[in-house]
């Protein structure tokens, strides 16, 4: 049974999101805020599919944390529903993510026409800066920023090294921070076919303390997000 679901998921979230993609076309030359509703709309729609045929239902806990306008949100990243959770979830979110995504369809060209901040990985101190630069343009338009300080998905329980962007953005920007744990790879592993029925937990937690240096500010960040990460986990 979980395996058909999976089946019929995997095939509706495939369908929907092409169709999705042939409309973005369409709604490019307008304004970027209608693409950012229309990316809303169809998060929304795909996290309703998810828990008709999969049986897997979203709890978000602490969402009354972050305060309206410019916010980091530092999630952790085990799986691919947490790169679309969070149009869902905030209004006109941005992201950070690797130059190699805009090449995916619909979501690279979604991206770049609502202002994600790309990262080159391999582009060292000179990434790191126009990381900060290109991240506080978003901030400054009073829109939430969604980074993943791994820089790339982990299974559930297993520790992958933080980044050092996310201090940096933090530091560069002035932006409150806000840590996020989820048990997401618990349901919809990385590439990973079956998903399994449930609920993803996502938890966003009090921001971190103003004014933190970098050590202290990532120590910080890295101890909450994996405590609660393994909290989630166990209690799934």
């Amino acid at each position: 049974m979980i395996w058909l679901r999976s089946f019929i998921f995997n095939a509706l979230f495939m369908t929907i999101t092409a169709l999705a993609a042939i409309i973005a076309m369409v709604l490019l030359p307008f304004q970027p805020r209608v693409m950012r509703c229309f990316i809303r709309y169809w998060a929304r729609l795909i996290i309703w599919v998810l828990r008709l045929v999969c049986g897997i239902r979203v709890e978000v806990t602490g969402l009354e944390h972050i305060a309206p306008g410019a916010a980091i949100i530092a999630s952790k990243h085990q799986s691919a529903f947490d790169t679309f959770v969070w149009p869902a979830l905030l209004d006109h979110p941005s992201y950070v993510l690797k130059r190699e995504l805009l090449n995916l369809p619909f979501w690279g060209r979604a991206a770049r026409h609502t202002g994600a901040v790309v990262v080159d990985r391999d582009g060292g101190g000179a990434a790191l800066r126009a990381l900060v630069r290109d991240g506080k343009r978003v901030l400054d338009e009073g829109r939430p920023l969604v980074i993943f300080p791994e820089g790339t998905r982990s299974a559930p329980g297993e520790k992958v090294p933080y980044q050092p962007g996310v201090a940096a953005l933090v530091i560069g920007s002035g932006a409150p921070c806000y840590p996020v744990a989820t048990n997401s790879g618990q349901h919809w592993g990385r590439r990973a076919f079956h998903k399994m029925p449930g609920v993803i937990a996502i938890a966003i937690l009090p921001p971190l303390p103003a004014g933190l240096a970098r050590k202290p500010s990532m120590e910080a960040l890295e101890t909450q997000i994996e405590a609660e990460t393994a909290r989630l986990i166990k209690n799934a």
